[in-house]
Formats: C-alpha cells, structure tokens, sequence
C-alpha cells in the first residue's frame, strides 16, 4: 500500500527509461545498418579478439589469485592504518586510467625507478608493453576490487564459527580447508567473471600499453578503423561483436554468480584466534605491505613526477582541463535527469524492469554507442561539433545502473516510511520531492554525481572517436602529450586531472551530506 500512497510521477520514469532505450538501442540500430554481414572478420579482427578475451581472463585469474591472500590477511589482522587502507582500496574505481597508466610507467616503464635498480643490479630491463603491461594495468585496477568483494564475503561469517574452530584446536590450515574454501568456491566464480567482463571493454589501457598488432582489442580495433581508416563498415562489424562478446559475457558472469548462503550467526563481532603470531602473522603482514605498496607507489609516483612537470604544461592543458570539467558537469546533470524518476518509478511502482533498462549501459561499450551516433550524426553535420556532449551523455549513460543501485534502496525506504503520511498530506509533485525526498536522498545522491563526474573527468573513450585538433578533454590531452614524448608535461596534466577527479567527487559527496543535515 505504501508503494502506492506516494505519488511519485510515473510519466516522467517512462519517459526517461525510454529515452535511455532510443539512445542506446538506437545507437545499436545506426551500427548495426553499416555492419556489412557478409564480408566477415579479417584475420588481423580475429586476431584482436583472441587476445581480447586472452588478457580478460588473464587478469581476471591473476587479479583473483591475488587477491585471496590479500583479502584473507585483511580478514585476520587488526592494525592502525587498516580502515584507511580498505577506505582507499576502493580509489582505483573513481581513479581516471590514463592517470594510472602513467603511474605505472613511471615504476615500471622503460625508464622508471624498476629498471633503474635492474640497471644498477647489471640486471635486463623489463617493457611494459604489450599483454604483460595490460594485464599488469587490469590487475591494478581490479585486485582492489576483487578484495573488497572478497573482504566482504569474508565478514559474512557467522562469528560462532570462528570460536567453535578455535575451540577445537584447528590449525590455520585446517582452518582455512574447513571455513574458508568452501566460501571462496561460492564467491571467487563471480568476482572473476565480473572482473573478466569488465576487462573485455577496456580502452584506455590497451590504447597506451599496447604492443602493436599482437596486443589490439576490440575497441582498439574500434577505434583504428574509425580514427585511421574511416572504414565505418569495418568499426560497425567490430562493434556487434564486441558487443555479443561483452554481453554474452555479462548474461554468463550473471548466470554464474551464486547466491550466498553462509549460514546463521548471532551477529556477533568476528575474532579470529588462528595465527595470531608466528609465521603466519609475518606472512599475513607481508602480503599486505606488498599489496599496498602495488596500489600506493603508482600515485605517489604521479604526485611526485606531476609535481615537476606542471610549470611545463602548455595552455592547451588548462583549456583540456576546461573541458573536462564541463563534460563532467553535464554528465552529473544528466544523470540526475535520467536516475531520479527512474529511480522513483522503480521505488514507488516495483518497476523492476526500469531498472533492467538502465542495466543496458553496462552491456553497450562506449565506442560502440559513440560509433553509432557519428553514423547517425554524421550525414547531418559535423560529429566533432558535438564531441563534448556526446561524451558527456555516453559518460552519463555507463554510470547510470551504478547510480541507480546506489539510489533505489534508500527511495524505496523513503516510499515505505513516509507514503501514506504524504499521501494523507496531499504532497505530490515538486512540494513532495523538495520536502520529503530529496533531503533524505542527498547523501546518497551526492554521492551518485560525485562518482559520475570522476568517472566523467577521467573518460578517455567517446572523445577519441569525436574530438578533433581544437576539441580535447583532459586525458585526450594528456594522451597526445604523452604520444608526443612530453613525459613531464603529461605528468603535470596527469596530477592536475587526479586532483581534479577526486575534487568534483569530494565536493558532490560532501554537498549531499551537508544538504541532508540541514
């Protein structure tokens, strides 16, 4: 009844559900008219997808096998620093890529601080380039996140049964045989295969650390054919492929995903008495000195090196960091456009399939949206005009079922608490959501835009197909500085790109936690 008591309009969810439908189904449609059936896949196309999906599963496993010891350690130790740390193992999420790609040249390039202690050790250097250096960048990314996924499974047991292993003397090992494989085998499947769906439409990373004709995905391949070749007929077949691929891939990774059932608890606090000292403490450190320092010293690598290269940046940065921020700021608003009455008519009308719509970003890659709207632009006037807000929509668009996830549960509290007494008080309309929703909202709202505009300002995806000389966003920019051989500029544009991610993320964050505690 409570879901019917609040009035939240149903024609504006329906008109914004469609709306995401036309823009992404459409963009499909444009994509699918210059796919030419018949000419097939050369062999440079199979290629591309051999070793697109090799380094997805690649990174996956790695980034998995990883992160078990890692999140095992975090589960059993107590120490002074370990919330800040689990707070910022989930910064690679928000963190623009191009800005962690050059933290990882800087240690681990051909002239970065690993092959200068090789060099003095009269050891060979390494190269960052080419499938190592992608899986490397990917497991960056996704170790923290595979941690945290881990962690979290971790926490789900039941505390009593810490204390009846401990009660009977088992050994850490027995321990772990006993309790802990048995959660891995319901939780590892699906980390890996989400962490393996997402590393299949990944851009940025191969587009830097990419080693030539052996080591192009799909969206590299993409973006060739668009950028280099103009053959839209070829960019169109790689875009339904990759999109088969990708979303045959998400529907498994979805199929596969279990439902977890650890078993019932008393709630209590978890303490773990296995290993508290001895070898296994010195191991459990250990791996979390190593995995911190992976995560850490490729930021502090960008804050160091950008620090000295910012007085070399040229203007054409401050103008890139203009666009960025406005790109950014559209896709918020944007967002927000498209989420609240999506979210509204999900929460008030158990419209669950609203919410399936809004999953369908996640399905699209952005190149291929972005190839589907130049085919469609394109005849009417010139794409490079529109590069900024075609990229603000698409940005707006892939952050679109986070936002909604991180939306619905607390406007669907909000319906539950409050409908029948708005609904008695006879608010409906503007005077309901300005009184009742939005200051319970703010903070989850807040913090949906802030994760938008990061992910926004760090996009470097749609705006390679559209931009031209005279239209670059920052890590377009910082792309060309660093193909030009500008390393230092590109670390002066690079810092100025984190700090401004983290900052529109800080200021939307805190502006909705300020506006629900007034």
């Amino acid at each position: 009844m409570a879901f019917r008591a609040l009035a939240v309009s149903t024609k504006s969810g329906i008109s914004a559900a469609a709306l995401v439908v036309v823009l992404i189904l459409g963009a499909l449609v444009a994509v699918m008219s210059r796919a030419e059936a018949g000419a097939g896949l050369a062999v440079s196309d199979w290629s591309a997808l051999r070793f697109t999906v090799w380094q997805a599963f690649l990174s996956a496993i790695l980034s998995v096998v990883l992160a078990v010891p890692l999140a095992r350690a975090l589960a059993r130790r107590r120490f002074v620093g370990r919330a800040i740390l689990v707070t910022l193992l989930g910064a690679p999420f928000i963190l623009p890529v191009i800005v962690a790609v050059l933290g990882l040249l800087t240690i681990f390039g051909r002239s970065g601080w690993l092959n200068a202690v090789l060099t003095q050790l009269s050891l060979p250097p390494v190269s960052i380039y080419g499938l190592h250096g992608v899986v490397l960048a990917h497991v960056f990314f996704n170790l923290p996140l595979a941690t945290r996924l881990l962690l979290q499974g971790w926490q789900t047991v039941p505390a009593e049964r810490f204390r009846l292993a401990a009660q009977l003397r088992l050994t850490p090992w027995a321990m772990f045989r006993v309790i802990e494989v048995p959660l891995l085998r319901q939780i590892v499947p699906g980390v890996a295969a989400l962490i393996f769906v997402i590393c299949l439409t990944s851009f940025a990373v191969a587009l830097t650390l990419g080693g030539g004709p052996k080591a192009t995905t799909l969206e590299l391949a993409i973006y060739q054919a668009f950028r280099f070749d103009f053959d839209l007929s070829r960019a169109a077949l790689l875009s339904v492929v990759q999109l088969v691929v990708a979303g045959g891939a998400a529907l498994l990774a979805l199929w596969i995903i279990p439902v977890m059932s650890i078993g019932g608890g008393q709630d209590r606090p978890q303490q773990r008495w296995d290993a508290r000292g001895g070898v296994q403490a010195v191991l459990d450190l250990a791996v979390i000195a190593l995995g911190a320092g992976f995560l850490v010293l490729p930021l502090i690598a960008v804050v160091l090196r950008g620090a000295m290269g910012v007085m070399q940046m040229p203007m054409t940065v401050w103008t890139a960091a203009g666009s960025s921020l406005s790109v950014a700021l559209i896709s918020v608003l944007v967002l927000t456009l498209l989420a609240l009455p999506m979210a509204g008519w999900i929460a008030s009308k158990r419209a669950g399939g609203v919410e399936a719509i809004g999953l369908l970003g996640l399905s699209a890659s952005p190149l291929m949206i972005g190839t589907g709207w130049f085919i469609v632009i394109n005849p009417v006037m010139n794409p490079a005009d529109l590069a900024l807000p075609v990229t603000a929509l698409v940005n707006a668009l892939m952050a679109l079922p986070f936002c909604l996830r991180i939306i619905v549960p607390r406007l669907r509290d909000t319906v539950m608490d409050f409908g029948r007494l708005s609904a008695g008080l006879g608010l409906r309309g503007w005077p309901l959501w300005r009184w009742v929703i939005l200051p319970r909202l703010a903070p989850q709202l807040g913090f949906a835009a802030g994760l938008t505009g990061a992910l926004s300002m760090g996009d470097l995806g749609v705006i390679a197909l559209f931009a031209d000389t005279e239209r670059a966003t920052l890590p377009l920019q910082m792309y060309r500085l660093m193909g030009a051989y500008r390393m230092e500029a590109a670390a002066g544009a690079a810092l100025v790109l984190l700090v401004m991610a983290l900052g529109i993320f800080w200021v939307c964050d805190a502006m909705g936690r300020r506006y629900a505690a007034a």
